[in-house]
């Protein structure tokens, strides 16, 4: 199946705009999850404290990435772990690959990861003939659907149960049903079958302590424990911005992470996994890929560097009018919503991605919401501003033809009060004219949900000189 990628964004929305279907299940959804994000934080005494704690220790430790990744690394191979580096998506599946092809891992189930979507690690996995099998339920639901996640933490948030239902009927020959209980059930006897016979494991990493070397695994079904325990090998694929200085910091960002994304206090299962298992009852070896895929190079930027900051709790799509309204795979990234809008331009590059800054509101409910105090809006602006004026290794991004027109006409209005009492009494002549709404495209797809602001009859500055009347 192919998806849209981030350059076709403005076309990917209105066919989103346009599915009905598409556009109930994401509201449902994410109402669903403001709700429960609501009651959940309502009950920590100091959740603004918690949110400054955590942003402090993001920002000391991105500002000192090199040794605390260098600590991790001596601690974690200290533990028997095998330590890889990978500069970039195709270094860390080729790494991967050489794993599985070195040990004759022809079996692989995989648990929830969002850097190895970045990768697009399963289909360079399959050119070898062993893809593996998701084993996360929404994650598994678009990997038969051939499809990538719509939401960071709800894989298949798009979808309502019936389309599932559907889906299983089509590529499992089930009988028809849209009972969630009996799809899971479906699913739960699958996916046991993969887990038995796995040769290797394949995970993501939500935290890695440079302390100890620990890294740590979050999830709500079971699926990662088994991914991580029952196969001989594991492989944990970790972004470099993971890393946290001590164990003691977890602290925090437990309670912030489940309660910002599903609204849980608590998740479910807290896989800590310090080194392969000595006594040869889960995987004989663990290996950890540290991904850097265009991360260093964000790090050193000081304007953007809290972009990595981020903990994937999914909080800031749940919050975005835009995302409510079109979903993940209009954006044509791995990383949709505002947290995408900033991210997948700085490792995808502004030449593919340019467009994403610009498709926001900048209305801040990212930022209130984000439990690491991102302040998505600024670095919103922050690209906006480089898109348009260029650099030498990404060419400016030029607006249509009639938009520039409109800025420059605007910008000229402006420079002078003549020409500005001009501009505005010719406004307000405009305005009386009905037809004038009905040509102008931008006004025209203004109107339409919206009723356009009416201009006062008389100025201020006239309303000044005369008095008020």
């Amino acid at each position: 199946m192919t998806l849209p990628g981030p350059e076709t964004f403005a076309a990917n929305a209105r066919a989103a705009l346009r599915d009905s279907t598409l556009t109930g299940a994401l509201r449902r959804a994410t109402d669903t999850f403001a709700e429960r994000r609501a009651g959940a934080i309502g009950q920590v005494p100091d959740w603004e404290g918690l949110r400054t704690r955590a942003a402090a220790i993001k920002a000391h430790t991105l500002a000192r990435l090199d040794h605390y990744l260098e600590e991790f690394v001596a601690n974690a191979e200290r533990s028997g772990v095998v330590v890889h580096w990978a500069e970039d998506a195709a270094e860390a599946c080729a790494i991967v690959r050489r794993l599985a092809g070195e040990r004759g891992a022809r079996r692989l189930v995989k648990s929830k990861s969002m850097a190895t979507e970045e990768i697009h690690l399963n289909a360079a996995l399959a050119q070898d003939g062993a893809e593996p099998v998701e084993t996360d339920l929404g994650e598994w639901i678009i990997q038969l659907a051939g499809e990538t996640p719509s939401h960071i933490i709800v894989p298949a948030i798009h979808k309502t149960k019936e389309a599932i239902g559907e889906l299983f009927v089509d590529k499992l020959g089930i009988a028809k049903s849209s009972e969630p209980a009996v799809l899971a059930e479906h699913a739960r006897t699958r996916l046991r079958a993969h887990f038995a016979a796995a040769d290797m494991g394949i995970s993501g990493v939500n935290f890695g302590v440079a302390a100890t070397g620990t890294i740590l695994i979050l999830e709500n079904e079971g699926n990662a424990r088994m991914t991580t325990t029952l196969p001989r090998v594991h492989v944990a694929v970790m972004g470099i911005e993971k890393v946290i200085p001590r164990f003691a910091d977890l602290e925090v960002f437990l309670k912030l992470l489940p309660r910002s994304g599903t609204g849980q206090h608590l998740t479910t299962y807290q896989s800590l996994l310090t080194g392969p298992d000595p006594e040869g009852q889960g995987p004989r070896e663990l290996h950890v890929v540290l991904l850097d895929n265009g991360r260093s190079r964000i790090a050193v930027d000081a304007t953007m560097r809290q972009t990595l900051a981020c903990i994937r709790c999914g909080a800031c799509l749940n919050a975005c009018p835009v995302y409510q309204s079109i979903g993940g795979h209009a954006y044509g990234s791995v990383y949709p919503g505002p947290i995408g809008a900033i991210l997948t331009p700085q490792l995808a590059g502004m030449h593919s991605a340019g467009t994403l800054p610009f498709a926001s509101s900048l209305c801040g409910a990212c930022k209130d919401v984000c439990p690491v105090k991102i302040d998505i809006p600024s670095l919103l602006l922050e690209l906006r501003q480089r898109a348009v004026e260029g650099t030498a290794a990404q060419p400016r991004t030029r607006g249509s033809f009639v938009e520039r027109l409109a800025w420059k006409a605007w910008a000229f209005c402006m420079r002078g009060p003549r020409r500005y009492r001009v501009a505005m009494a010719l406004a307000r002549f405009c305005e009386k004219l009905p037809f004038v709404r009905r040509l102008a495209g931008p006004m025209r797809a203004w109107a339409s949900t919206r009723e356009l602001p009416t201009l006062a009859k008389r100025s201020f500055r006239s309303t000044w000189r005369g008095g008020a009347s």
